[in-house]
């Protein structure tokens, strides 16, 4: 079961990018590039009394609290719909998010006014559908950042995929005791999650993504928690990035449904694989 997240950062933002292009003229500067902030001093007091546990084990916790390793590794497709509202922006509009294993994924956003937004990676190519850019490719980075993103077993944090997973300090996050981790990639980068000391759910994570207007550094909080099936899913989704605030509510959760022709890629993105 991957991490939703990102695929709703990277499409939210791909929506306030056309809000902004629609509003004015002038094309917005991309954001100066910057490192994954280690914590938010308006949220994050740190605690630094006693000894810490494993990453693993924290992890671990995480998962039994979701419904445990087997009920995760029992599924191969999930099917979430929801709504998102965009802070300031006058954005509204729903989402299906569709992923599949190993590492396949669709998330498809319909904006009132704008039209639909659609990224997608199909296990090779990643790639970008909407009404102001038109079809795009991922390359380099990008792409590889998309494939470790639309690993449908993500939240298992497989060990082959990061460089170091390390326990910083236990710390508050949202008003609630949590244990912050530096999660490195293989890839390149670095993401910050936050575990809740008590409960073991993930409270939310802080790295970077490439977007549309570049890199871009995004904290999301996940919250109101919910069983769908045999495995709890956050249905409260807040992030932050590139001077955006949204909101994503999740309302529903399908397993094992999705057919394999979701992912295949639209003959526009087939024109520009070389």
């Amino acid at each position: 079961m991957r991490n939703w997240l990102s695929a709703f950062a990277i499409a939210l933002c791909s929506a306030s990018h056309l809000y902004a292009q629609a509003a004015a003229p002038v094309k917005p500067a991309p954001p100066t590039p910057q490192a994954p902030a280690p914590a938010n001093p308006s949220r994050d007091v740190p605690q630094r009394d006693g000894s810490l546990p494993t990453a693993r084990s924290i992890l671990d916790k995480y998962l039994e609290a979701i419904g445990g390793r087997k009920a995760i590794m029992a599924h191969s497709s999930s099917h979430a719909t929801g709504s998102f509202t965009v802070g300031g922006a006058g954005i509204t509009g729903t989402v299906h998010i569709y992923n599949a294993k190993p590492a396949r994924s669709l998330v498809k956003t319909s904006i009132g006014g704008i039209g639909d937004i659609t990224e997608g990676f199909d296990g090779t190519h990643a790639w970008g559908m909407s009404p102001m850019t038109g079809p795009t490719l991922a390359e380099g980075s990008e792409l590889a950042q998309k494939q470790f993103d639309a690993d449908f077993y993500g939240d298992l944090h497989d060990d082959a995929k990061y460089t170091s997973m390390k326990v910083l300090e236990k710390t508050t996050f949202e008003g609630r005791p949590a244990y912050r981790l530096s999660m490195v990639k293989k890839i390149g980068g670095e993401d910050i999650e936050y575990y809740d000391a008590e409960t073991g759910l993930k409270l939310g994570t802080t790295g970077t993504r490439e977007g549309p207007m570049g890199p871009m550094t995004i904290t999301a909080t996940q919250s109101d928690y919910k069983k769908f099936g045999d495995v709890m899913v956050p249905t409260t989704l807040k992030q932050s990035f590139a001077g955006v605030n949204n909101v994503i509510t999740i309302t529903a959760v399908e397993w094992d449904t999705v057919p394999a022709s979701t992912f295949e890629i639209p003959e526009k993105i087939k024109a520009l694989i070389k």
